[in-house]
C-alpha cells in the first residue's frame, strides 16, 4: 500500500515538474520571440525613454500652460525638440556636404589656390619646418603636394564615408526616438504608474525609490553632462565668431562632441590659439587664449554643479558610471551606466542595513 502510495506521488512529481518545465519553456520561448521581433527598435525606444524623461520638467510647464492638454503640449515639446535637436545636425550634414563638393570641384578645375606660409610657422616647434615645407609646394604646386597625401586622403574618405552612413542612420534613429518621447510624454502619467508597478513587482516597497532613482539620474546625468557640454560649446562658439576663425561653426560643433564623450575642447581650442596668434594680432591672440583657457576648465566648475543635484547618491558613483557606460555602450551608455551604477550603490547599502540591529537609547555599540 505504501508502495503504491509513493508511486503515486512519485508520478505526480514528475508530471508536475514536466508541465512546469512545459510551461517556462512556453514563456521563454514567448519572451525571446518578443524580443527578436522588437529588436529594431530596443535602442529608439530606449533613447525616446530617455529624452522623454529629461525633458518631462519643461513638458509639464507647458501642460500647466495650456490647461492640461496633454496630447497638444506633448505635440509642442515633440516639434520644439525636432527643431533644437535634429534640424541642427540635418543643417550641418547639408553644410559639410556642399562644402566638400565645392571643394573637390575647386580642385578638379585648378581654382584652389593656397596662400604662402605665414613667416611665424617656421618657428613653430615640432612641426614647424616640415608643415612649412608642405604649405609651400602646396603653395606652387597643389597637386604634387596632393599627391604626397593621397594614401592618407583616401583612408580618411573611406572613414569619412563610412561615418557619414552611421551618422545618417543616427539621426534617423534619433528622429524616431524623439517621435517615441514624445508618445511617452502624452500618457505621461500612465507610464510612470506602470512604471512604479513594475518596480514594486521586482523589489516590493523599495522599487518605487529605486524607479524615482532612475529618473532623476538621468536628469542629472543629462544636466551634468549633455548641458555643461553644449554650455562649453556654445562658449567657444562665441570666441570662435569674435576672432573670425574659419569654420566657426564646425568647430563648435566638433566640440560639443567632444565635450559629450569628455574628452574635452582642448584638442580643437590649441590649434585654434595657435592659429589665431599666427594670423591675428597679439592682442587679440592673448583675449583669445584667456577666453579658451576659461572655457576648458568651466566643465570642472559646472559639473559638480549639475552632476548628482538631488541625488542621495555621491557624484562621484554617478560620474564613474556616465563614463564607465559610455566606454561601454556609446552615448546611451551615458545614462544606462549612471542608472544601473546608481541602483547598484543603492542596492549594496540596502544589503548593508539589512541585518544591522535597532540602536536603543540613543547609544551605539562601537
Amino acid at each position: 500500500m505504501a508502495n503504491n502510495s509513493l508511486e503515486t506521488s512519485s508520478s505526480d512529481f514528475t508530471k508536475n515538474a514536466l508541465e512546469a518545465v512545459i510551461r517556462i519553456g512556453v514563456v521563454v520561448l514567448l519572451a525571446s520571440w518578443c524580443f527578436q521581433i522588437i529588436r529594431p527598435f530596443v535602442i529608439p525606444i530606449v533613447w525616446g525613454i530617455i529624452i522623454a524623461v529629461a525633458v518631462y520638467p519643461a513638458y509639464f510647464h507647458v501642460r500647466v500652460v495650456l490647461r492640461e492638454r496633454h496630447r497638444l503640449a506633448a505635440i509642442l515639446v515633440t516639434l520644439a525638440m525636432l527643431v533644437i535637436l535634429v534640424w541642427p545636425a540635418v543643417l550641418l550634414g547639408g553644410v559639410l556636404a556642399t562644402n566638400v563638393r565645392g571643394l573637390v570641384n575647386h580642385i578638379r578645375n585648378g581654382g584652389l589656390t593656397v596662400p604662402p606660409p605665414p613667416p611665424g610657422v617656421e618657428e613653430w616647434p615640432f612641426i614647424g619646418q616640415p608643415l612649412t615645407e608642405f604649405w609651400s609646394l602646396a603653395s606652387i604646386n597643389l597637386e604634387a603636394a596632393v599627391q604626397q597625401l593621397e594614401p592618407h586622403i583616401m583612408a580618411v574618405a573611406s572613414w569619412l564615408i563610412t561615418a557619414a552612413a552611421g551618422a545618417g542612420l543616427a539621426i534617423l534613429q534619433f528622429v524616431v526616438a524623439v517621435i517615441i518621447a514624445g508618445v511617452l510624454l502624452a500618457y505621461a502619467t500612465a507610464g510612470h504608474r506602470l512604471t512604479h508597478d513594475i518596480a514594486k513587482r521586482l523589489a516590493g516597497e523599495r522599487g518605487t525609490g529605486f524607479a524615482d532613482l532612475a529618473e532623476a539620474t538621468v536628469r542629472s546625468v543629462a544636466r551634468g553632462v549633455l548641458g555643461v557640454a553644449l554650455i562649453q560649446s556654445l562658449f567657444v562658439g562665441l570666441g570662435f565668431v569674435v576672432v573670425g576663425l574659419p569654420a566657426a561653426g564646425f568647430w563648435a560643433f566638433l566640440c560639443l562632441v567632444l565635450g559629450v564623450v569628455q574628452i574635452g575642447v582642448l584638442p580643437v581650442t590649441v590649434p585654434a590659439a595657435i592659429y589665431i596668434f599666427t594670423t591675428s594680432d597679439t592682442v587679440t591672440g592673448i583675449l583669445f587664449l584667456v577666453w579658451s583657457i576659461f572655457v576648458s576648465i568651466i566643465d570642472n566648475i559646472l559639473k559638480p554643479l549639475f552632476l548628482g543635484r538631488g541625488l542621495d547618491v555621491p557624484m562621484v558613483v554617478i560620474f564613474m558610471g556616465a563614463i564607465g557606460g559610455m566606454l561601454l555602450s556609446g552615448i546611451i551608455g551615458l545614462f544606462i551606466g549612471a542608472v544601473i551604477l546608481a541602483l547598484g550603490y543603492k542596492l549594496f547599502l540596502a544589503w548593508l542595513e539589512v541585518d544591522r540591529p535597532a540602536v536603543e537609547g540613543g547609544s551605539e555599540t562601537p
